[in-house]
């Protein structure tokens, strides 16, 4: 940490569904000096709030607008289907999107999931969020396809969910301003990676990805000397008496 970052604030914004708290708890261990908030931002807010300087970096739902922004994808979620726990589709282990094509599905207007052809019937409304939706869901109204970590956001005792085999999934990415790319966004960047507090920031350190490579190189060499009788190893243009190909 340079002593231009002692005392600021690392902006961190995340949408519903994504935890952010392992990445957080690392980034408080290796950088006391530079405390983290955190911003809940709705999915269809986020790109926005990191065009307009309101978040140093933010985990967002793909796809989004990448105008302008640096993305790295880090994980798929899984679909499902939220129904009410008499449904017949609680019965099953795992749906296709063609097991619900008599059921009404809503499509809230926040829906993070793109899909070529909407699953189901349509509803006779479109709520405006998915908190909403899941409440139609349990007025037992029609049925709401999310990715999984959104379910369990608005868990409710009367409802469940299942996975849907054929869904389009929604990926979770981190995005940033290409022309904010601070070294704390880049500090970030190596916890979100994996990188240890030593590695070098933003690239791997070359040195130690050689060393192999020349124990590799000289491993002829060793058996060509140490053959117990200390006699060079037999030149490669010459055949030695006796020897059968394999």
């Amino acid at each position: 940490m340079t002593d231009g970052e002692t005392g600021r604030v690392f902006r961190l914004a995340y949408v519903p569904g994504v935890t952010p708290a392992k990445w957080v708890n690392v980034w408080t261990e290796r950088m006391p000096g530079v405390p983290i908030a955190l911003v809940a931002v709705p999915a269809a807010e986020v790109v926005a709030l990191l065009r307009d300087g309101g978040a140093d970096a933010g985990f967002v739902r793909l796809p989004v607008d990448r105008d302008g922004l640096s993305v790295i994808p880090l994980y798929v979620e899984t679909t499902v289907v939220v129904v009410p726990k008499d449904h017949a589709v609680a019965a099953a282990d795992e749906v296709a999107v063609t097991d619900l094509a008599d059921d009404e599905v809503f499509h809230p207007l926040d829906d993070t999931i793109e899909w070529e052809i909407r699953p189901g019937l349509p509803s006779f409304t479109r709520p405006a969020t998915t908190a909403g939706a899941v409440e139609l869901v349990a007025a037992g109204t029609g049925l709401l396809l999310v990715p999984q970590s959104l379910a369990r956001l608005h868990h409710r005792r009367d409802l469940t969910y299942r996975p849907v085999a054929d869904a389009p999934q929604s990926q979770v990415a981190l995005a940033w301003p290409t022309d904010a790319t601070t070294d704390l966004v880049e500090d970030f960047i190596g916890i979100v990676r994996g990188r240890t507090v030593n590695s070098s920031r933003g690239r791997t350190p070359a040195s130690p990805a050689a060393k192999p490579a020349q124990r590799q190189a000289q491993k002829p060499a060793q058996k060509a000397t140490q053959n117990g009788s200390g006699r060079r190893a037999v030149p490669t243009g010459r055949k030695k008496k006796g020897h059968r190909p394999r």
